[in-house]
């Protein structure tokens, strides 16, 4: 945290410009470019060439960049809204065996359909799911900017409302990596006395790390439909530090005929690294050998646990391929 406690010290003294501010607050962001007529409007200028060049040059947001699409609503709302089905709740020797989904503001507000996979595989494997409530960002865009107030607003709206679901007997998860390590690792470093970031820690889980280990309790469905081939799988840097082996691949591998291919170099994203005009340029340098190899293993398909990267890796390709989130491939093995 000795980079981190630099940034705080530059934040404090010298602030942050508004492009920054505005980049680390996607749940802000989220909120207003959800709006269902503002929505259509800033998907509609984010295709603009011409809306794009005075965007760089009024918001320093390079031209070239890849940026998230915008959807209304958010999870709490359309999980609300969905039927569920009736599953008996079977708790595994260290899981619970119904799962609260923090959606991320990425799942909220830029790819739902993320939270929709995750969803349906946990159901299919008879894990009841609910959405985590009307959560605030994770924070860690702001952690990374050295705004430690902000950090702390956000660990003081969410930790509640998910000590709350752990009490009541549910286990946590995220879709992004980054988030998922926020409430494991970086909020239990900044607050070890405090009693309900603990116990949030010891409740979250990262999506594969838990079918992984319901499979060791003998609790995961492994009837599956569809083989997927020949899979290249970028490691996303915030899962490895989470510590917890490769849990993607292996749960990947359970699919017949599947062979994962991991490639453990940093995209170069960061987040909001890939889309400043004044850094664009170095990430997709950064991200080449990464793209390289994908394009050199020819598989049936890639992706990445960070939705943000995997987009990377297919920004760089740039040929016309997508990449694919493994709770995606794992929905398509399952045939539902």
């Amino acid at each position: 945290h000795l980079m981190l406690r630099a940034k705080a010290v530059r934040y404090k003294k010298e602030g942050a410009s508004f492009r920054d501010k505005l980049l680390t607050k996607p749940d802000t962001m989220g909120q207003f470019f959800g709006i269902p007529i503002v929505a259509g409007v800033v998907n509609a200028a984010n295709k603009s060439p011409a809306i794009r060049g005075m965007v760089e040059s009024a918001l320093g947001i390079h031209k070239d960049a890849e940026l998230p699409e915008f959807h209304t609503g958010n999870a709490a709302k359309r999980d609300a809204a969905r039927s569920k089905p009736q599953l008996e709740v079977k708790a595994g020797e260290k899981t619970t065996g119904k799962v609260a989904i923090f959606a991320t503001c990425y799942g909220n507000h830029n790819e739902p359909g993320l939270i929709d996979d995750l969803t349906a595989v946990f159901e299919h494997n008879g894990i009841p799911t609910r959405a985590a409530g009307d959560t605030a960002c994770c924070g860690m865009p702001r952690l990374e900017l050295g705004d430690l107030e902000s950090v702390n607003e956000a660990k003081e709206k969410n930790i509640p409302m998910l000590a709350r679901l752990v009490d009541e007997g549910y286990d946590l998860t995220g879709i992004v990596p980054s988030c998922v390590l926020m409430f494991k690792q970086e909020l239990p470093l900044m607050y070890p006395n405090d009693a309900d970031v603990i116990k949030v820690k010891n409740a979250f889980y990262d999506p594969f790390e838990y079918l992984s280990q319901r499979k060791r309790e003998g609790l995961m469905n492994t009837e599956f439909k569809n083989s997927l081939g020949k899979v290249a799988y970028h490691v996303a840097c915030h899962q490895r530090v989470q510590a917890i082996g490769m849990r993607t691949r292996e749960v990947l591998e359970m699919v017949p005929d599947t062979k994962v291919v991991p490639i453990e170099r940093c995209s170069g994203h960061d987040g909001t690294y890939a889309v400043k005009k004044e850094t664009h340029e170095i990430a997709m340098k950064l991200v080449k050998p990464l793209v390289n190899r994908v394009r050199k293993e020819e598989a049936d398909h890639y992706g990445s646990d960070c939705p943000l990267a995997g987009h990377h890796v297919a920004h760089g390709l740039d040929d016309g391929s997508r990449d694919e989130h493994p709770l995606t491939l794992m929905r398509t093995a399952y045939g539902i």
